[in-house]
């Protein structure tokens, strides 16, 4: 299935990071950036693509991410930085512009992912204590977490440390509640539920329909590059880390699915935006709504978090190596935080949260990513002309190709024409903002221009 390139002897290169992080701990990292908040908002959404056999949907979307992970894979362990896409695309194909629109594609994801589940924030999992309009409660969520972001990065990483932990309890809780009501006979519960597809679709057409929401769920594997540099042995424990911390995350996921499909009426997940909230309240080990309703808040509030610190960050870097107009880069002199940055994502994501619905800026998310997940397959074919001096992992060429030829196709069919649309103006306002640091500009700066644009995605840390 794979192999590993041997080593083209060259120059030596600068001194890297230490490497500290065994495979253990690189696993539960993957594992930790996968799962995510998704699960407690989308069931109900991709049960309406689906019907009852949501955990199709979701084990489709699994096996998508691994074709788009083996690209990873081998990207990682060729360049061991913390780049990402960006600096992938950017050693395949030299063209500064694309190299940009790949990281603020990355950047407006993390925008619409953090929307998204403010939305959900909103929801029925906040109704269970008090009756606010979802709108409302999603912008005062998002400005709340902007004032984390802004407070600083290391009580936003404290913070993320414990939400995290949160995160996955209530989901284990869930697959407990729901597995003792199955075998209890609980009222409203029935195992073939689960096999059971919408009436007005095939069962190919329900299951790809649920995969594009589904996905969502499972992003978050990618940002485990960010480490690689600092892996022991990466090009032999990274693979192992990324496959088999999907196969974990997968495996949660899919439990989670099968078991609150048999739990739960499909109709009463679809119509609700905190869906797992239904499965918590049946059965003999059924808990009060409102614990865990508590749960998934703290969920929903880590995974929006983390997607904007990260968007912030990376408009700020974009701004400090001058791709970006410079006032992205100003730093309060107190809180040492790019406030600006700060600012201008937290006001695109309440413009998003005004305007989408959950299903929507789920499948905003959805797009971009699948945009960037295309060109990483494309350079993983491009750079197998550009051999390096260490050992690394190779995948299949025929993976890298299938990955690409899926994300386009999904990107293509099942996606709306109006969330394309919407994903294509964030997209375009990134175009925009680079064509007029480029043109204020003279010739020879634009060329010198061209090339700090490579070097600062080329090389994030500097």
């Amino acid at each position: 299935m794979s192999a590993i390139a041997e080593p083209v002897h060259e120059s030596p290169q600068a001194p890297e990071l230490r490497r500290v992080i065994g495979k253990r701990t690189l696993l539960i990292f993957v594992v930790g950036d996968v799962l995510g908040a998704g699960i407690y908002a989308l069931v109900g959404e991709v049960g309406a693509e689906t019907g009852g056999a949501i955990w199709t949907a979701f084990t489709l979307a699994l096996i998508l991410a691994v074709f788009t992970a083996f690209a990873y894979a081998e990207l990682v362990t060729k360049y061991p930085q913390a780049a990402g896409a960006a600096l992938y695309v950017n050693k395949a194909f030299r063209i500064p512009f694309v190299s940009f629109m790949v990281a603020f594609a990355v950047m407006a994801s993390g925008v619409t992912s953090a929307s998204t589940l403010a939305r959900a924030f909103g929801g029925d999992y906040l109704a269970v204590f008090v009756d606010v309009p979802v709108v409302v409660t999603a912008l005062i969520f998002i400005v709340v977490i902007a004032c984390i972001n802004f407070r600083g990065i290391s009580e936003s990483v404290k913070l993320n440390l414990g939400l995290t932990a949160i995160e996955v309890t209530g989901l284990v809780l869930i697959c407990v509640i729901a597995l003792a009501a199955v075998l209890d006979g609980s009222t409203g519960t029935d195992t073939g539920r689960a096999f059971e597809f919408k009436a007005d679709e095939t069962v190919i057409g329900a299951m790809v329909g649920g995969a594009g929401l589904a996905f969502y769920a499972l992003i978050g594997f990618e940002d485990s590059v960010n480490v690689a540099e600092e892996t022991k042995d990466p090009e032999r424990n990274y693979p192992i880390a990324l496959f088999g911390g999907l196969a974990v995350a997968g495996a949660i996921y899919i439990a989670v699915t099968i078991l609150a499909s048999m739990t739960v009426p499909t109709g009463r997940l679809t119509d609700s935006t905190g869906p797992l909230i239904e499965v918590a309240k049946v059965g003999p080990l059924s808990v009060d709504p409102k614990v865990f309703s508590a749960i998934a808040l703290f969920a929903l509030a880590n995974g929006a978090l983390i997607n904007m610190v990260m968007a912030s960050r990376l408009l700020y870097g974009m701004s400090n190596e001058g791709i970006l107009p410079r006032i992205f880069g100003r730093v309060h002199g107190g809180r040492h935080t790019p406030y600006v940055s700060i600012i201008a994502t937290t006001a695109l994501a309440m413009v998003l949260i005004s305007t989408g619905d959950l299903g929507d800026l789920a499948d905003m998310t959805v797009f971009l990513l699948l945009g960037v997940f295309i060109m990483v397959n494309i350079s993983v074919l491009v750079l197998r002309r550009d051999p390096v001096d260490h050992r690394h992992f190779v995948a299949p060429t025929v993976i890298p190709v299938i990955g690409a030829v899926v994300c386009l196709a999904l990107m293509v069919f099942e996606t709306e024409g109006r969330i394309a649309l919407r994903a294509l103006f964030l997209l375009a306002v990134g175009a925009i903002l680079f064509g007029i640091t480029w043109l204020s500009r003279s010739d020879e700066d634009r060329r010198r221009f061209d090339t700090q644009t490579m070097t600062a995605i080329e090389n994030p840390r500097d």
